[in-house]
């Protein structure tokens, strides 16, 4: 058996990773965009899966945990081998609000990497987010804010929340300024800046450090108010827009 890394003499490699999305190539194969624990994410190609007598066809479908075997190639890896860690997809099909946040996060993930760049926090932020969203402890759309929220730390975009983007004071806070960076105090808010209510701040903030009993005891009104920053402030940093979250539950 190849051991997890990549090789150095041989084209064979294994890792584990979440399948992000799935891709029709030709009559019965899949394109499969996997963010891998160790080598990052892959767009592989899987023969046969769309073949009703396929060895692991079901084991390559979107949220599922899986460890593979690839082959190196110069155009897309080749899968040889999955085998199923944890079908995250099973528990989330079945809800609505659960899924959409799922899915949503999964299209981000995807956005925030880049091909075979190693990014483990990420992996790791997924797995617990996924893992978070299956469970069932909190409301779906309060995981996915942290999990975007902490995605965007990770890529080193993290918002000011408790002090001013611009000029650094802990007090005074009046408006949010994406384009600054976040919370603005109102001698540096600019014009045209959002005015969340001070308890939107403090939900948001909670979301960042995970300090759950302060998020699942918030007002729906805060709640909804935060994702539409955090949407915000996520589509601004990445230029473009994630489809996904218009289907997902703001209340």
């Amino acid at each position: 058996m190849v051991p997890y890394g990549r090789m150095s003499v041989v084209s064979l490699y294994r890792d584990e990773g979440i399948v992000l999305r799935t891709q029709k190539l030709g009559e019965a194969d899949r394109i499969v965009t996997i963010l891998t624990r160790r080598t990052g994410r892959v767009r592989a190609a899987a023969k046969g899966v769309r073949k009703t007598k396929s060895r692991f066809g079901a084991r390559l479908e979107p949220f599922t945990h899986v460890d593979v075997q690839l082959y190196e190639r110069r155009s897309l890896d080749l899968i040889t081998q999955a085998e199923t860690i944890r079908p995250y997809g099973e528990p989330l099909v079945s809800d609505y609000p659960r899924y959409t946040a799922g899915t949503a996060m999964l299209e981000t993930t995807e956005k925030l990497t880049e091909e075979k760049e190693p990014a483990l926090r990420q992996f790791l932020l997924l797995v617990g987010g996924l893992r978070t969203l299956v469970d069932g402890s909190h409301e779906p759309r309060l995981v996915l804010d942290a999990f975007l929220l902490r995605s965007l730390s990770v890529a080193g975009w993290a918002p000011a929340l408790d002090e001013c983007a611009r000029c650094g004071s802990r007090g005074g806070l009046r408006g949010f300024a994406i384009a600054s960076g976040g919370a603005v105090c109102g001698t540096c808010r600019p014009p045209g800046s959002a005015s969340p209510a001070p308890q939107t701040l403090e939900l948001m903030l909670a979301l960042l450090r995970g300090e759950w009993t302060v998020a699942d005891e918030s007002e729906t009104r805060h709640r909804v108010e935060c994702s539409g920053l955090v949407a915000a402030y996520l589509q601004w940093h990445l230029e473009h827009g994630i489809r996904s979250l218009k289907h997902v539950e703001r209340v």
